[in-house]
């Protein structure tokens, strides 16, 4: 007689193996029966994304020293999780103006960042008059004009690189955004639409429509712009739903190229938001989560914010991240205030101790700096003079 434990295992499909998983990326079949893999195959998953990324990358973690530029925090969309967001009159609420900016970016400058990311709400000014009456004081016709000009303000005035987080694009306002930045991003977060139903994460967020975000990601891809985006883990998807993030985003880094980054983050809980009641993902989840990430895409750069998985955040080094995404010496976590950065020792001790060396990069990465700098003119000669040889930042880690 089988005990129903036994039952069960047996019943378990066999998972692929350890060859399968190293021979080449993973089909959806196969990431689906990993990505629910029972505890005792997590380590065979962890030791073959750990390969996947020496291969990829060896020995070498990377990250990016930055200042975080909140540049307005009005937006349209009201996420269930974002606690980033406010109104016009709410406590908080602040659009920053030019003197501010070039303020924070100088002070930046002295502390050895190369990059400024630039992080704001979506086209606000459609929804809110007082923010069209701002932008008409700064003389700025929307919140996408504003943004181009503090993006060539930074790169005129200081040795940082823009790297802008401003939502959904036109083709137009990549070319124009690309012109001064080498890089930007668009969060996917998710390919299931079913979020944007009443009560779940993404109600009353016009601009998290999954097709109109994928647009946005091929519009770039078609200009050959490198793009950073990822996938939101925890806020109402099933293990499913982010490997049709993670194959959707395949997709289109196997059409044009142009994904230079795919981030793995995950969704911290925060008593002022509506989610506030919601589970957050495991340690575990994320290991599967990431592993699964890099055996889909073993040749593309993988990310993870170390400071949303304190204190157990050297640990992901296991599951095939090759970075740890931009850490800020000065600015906090905007989007996540109550979780600190890691000191930049810390986080290079805590590198070290998995047995890799923390090296600083730019916000392009080095293999998508020919894409960033084809054009001469400023941007160009701002990106050649942050970059070494090996095209990663100039200063040390």
């Amino acid at each position: 007689m089988v005990a129903p434990g036994q039952t069960a295992r047996l019943r378990q499909p066999a998972l692929p193996s350890i060859a399968d998983l190293c021979g080449g990326p993973l089909s959806r079949e196969q990431a689906c029966q990993w990505i629910r893999c029972p505890d005792d195959a997590l380590p065979q998953l962890l030791a073959a994304a750990r390969a996947a990324k020496e291969k990829f990358k060896p020995r070498r973690i990377t990250y990016s020293r930055k200042v975080f530029l909140p540049l307005t925090n009005l937006c349209r969309d009201y996420c269930g999780y974002c606690i980033f967001r406010r109104d016009p009159g709410q406590p908080g609420a602040h659009t920053m103006f030019p003197d501010e900016v070039l303020r924070v970016a100088r002070a930046g400058e002295k502390m050895g960042c190369t990059e400024a990311l630039f992080s704001l709400g979506d086209k606000p000014e459609l929804i809110f008059p007082e923010m069209r009456e701002t932008l008409r004081h700064l003389g700025y016709k929307s919140t996408l004009h504003y943004l181009e000009a503090m993006c060539e303000l930074v790169l005129r005035e200081t040795t940082l690189l823009p790297h802008p987080n401003p939502g959904l694009l036109s083709a137009e306002w990549i070319k124009r955004l690309a012109a001064v930045s080498p890089s930007m991003g668009l969060m996917l977060e998710t390919t299931n639409a079913s979020l944007l139903a009443a009560r779940a994460a993404h109600d009353n967020a016009p601009d998290k429509v999954p097709t109109k975000r994928l647009h946005t990601l091929e519009e770039a891809g078609k200009q050959n712009v490198p793009f950073t985006t990822g996938l939101l883990i925890g806020i109402g998807e099933t293990p499913e739903d982010r490997l049709d993030t993670l194959l959707a985003i395949r997709k289109l880094h196997q059409r044009y190229g142009h994904i230079q980054e795919v981030i793995i983050q995950n969704f911290r809980v925060k008593a002022e938001i509506p989610m506030r009641d919601w589970a957050e993902p495991s340690r575990d989840e994320m290991l599967r989560t990431i592993a699964v990430a890099r055996l889909l895409m073993p040749e593309v750069n993988l990310q993870t914010p170390p400071n949303l998985s304190a204190p157990y955040y050297e640990d992901l080094l296991d599951a095939g991240i090759n970075d740890w995404g931009g850490v800020s010496p000065l600015t906090p976590d905007f989007i996540n205030p109550e979780k600190p950065w890691p000191h930049l020792e810390e986080l290079r001790l805590r590198t070290e101790s998995k047995g890799f060396a923390l090296c600083q990069r730019l916000p392009v990465y080095p293999e998508f700096l020919a894409a960033a700098t084809r054009r001469p003119g400023l941007l160009q000669e701002r990106v050649a003079a942050a970059s070494n040889p090996e095209g990663y930042a100039r200063r040390a880690a």
